[in-house]
């Protein structure tokens, strides 16, 4: 039996190109809940970043690709779960942007910051009806607040995001659910340990659990789960990985799925 369903924002939940959920999803959301079925959200965004969900209650929140976790207790928030990248891998990071500078955002609980714009991340931060970051000094940023940082985008391609991981942020992972950048964080985290933390607290089986997801940091948490579910518009790397393959974010995927499960009535 299902007792705590985990659900992605960006192309899962909310469609790239309208920028919201489907009404049969907000539908099946509430009757989930009617039912006594826990709803999360697990997302790459940080929490403050929450700006697409419209007035939907959810049970609790995975931040930060799993980094930073909270409890919706009576309409307050409690968090559960924090970690931070490794101190040495964002002072080797500024070393290296000192001789090889590239576009790249840090994220802290509270905010992000970038170290620079250029053409491509303004198009990029326009196209997804975000503001740009503010731009600081990286060097006195991270050794003010190294302790702050949950997570780095890197805004380069496949090749030099391995060289990276390999070479200068050792004890970090990264993950990609967008060709112009992957996140980076803490190596041992994902969304797979966040919903470790959630059901711990609430005292669910991880064989009651299911996820919805369509990127690359999403892998961890499908195969985690009892029931992994991919969307149609999935990355073929989720494909492969699920158990179930739904329809597209902008074809009711995530309705369909709960249907399909029988997790849900109409």
């Amino acid at each position: 039996m299902v007792k705590a369903v985990f659900f992605d924002i960006d192309g899962t939940l909310v469609s790239f190109n309208t920028h919201k959920i489907s009404e049969n999803s907000k539908k099946a959301l509430k009757e989930l809940k009617s039912k006594g079925i826990k709803v999360f959200i697990a997302s790459g965004r940080a929490l403050f970043q929450l700006d697409n969900l419209e007035n939907l209650e959810f049970d609790g929140y995975i931040m930060i690709n799993g980094c930073n976790c909270f409890i919706n207790e009576n309409g307050s928030l409690k968090e559960i779960y924090k970690i931070s990248l490794d101190k040495n891998d964002l002072f080797s990071l500024i070393n290296y942007l000192n001789k090889d500078r590239f576009p790249c955002s840090i994220i802290t609980a509270n905010n992000i910051h970038i170290n620079y714009a250029d053409d491509v991340i303004k198009t990029l931060y326009t196209m997804a009806k975000v503001n740009i970051p503010e731009v600081v000094d990286f060097n006195e940023y991270i050794i003010n607040n190294h302790d702050k940082i949950l997570q780095l985008n890197i805004f380069v391609d496949e090749n030099k995001e391995k060289y990276l991981m390999n070479e200068v942020l050792k004890n970090s992972e990264s993950s990609r659910w967008h060709f112009s950048f992957a996140d980076v964080n803490h190596k041992g985290s994902g969304k797979n340990v966040g919903i470790d933390k959630i059901i711990e607290y609430y005292g669910i089986d991880l064989s009651e659990t299911m996820a919805f997801g369509d990127g690359g940091n999403d892998i961890g948490m499908i195969k985690h789960a009892a029931i992994g579910v991919a969307m149609g518009n999935a990355n073929e790397n989720v494909k492969k990985i699920a158990d179930y393959i739904t329809d597209d974010v902008d074809n009711d995927g995530v309705y369909k799925a709960l249907k399909h499960f029988n997790l849900v009535d109409f």
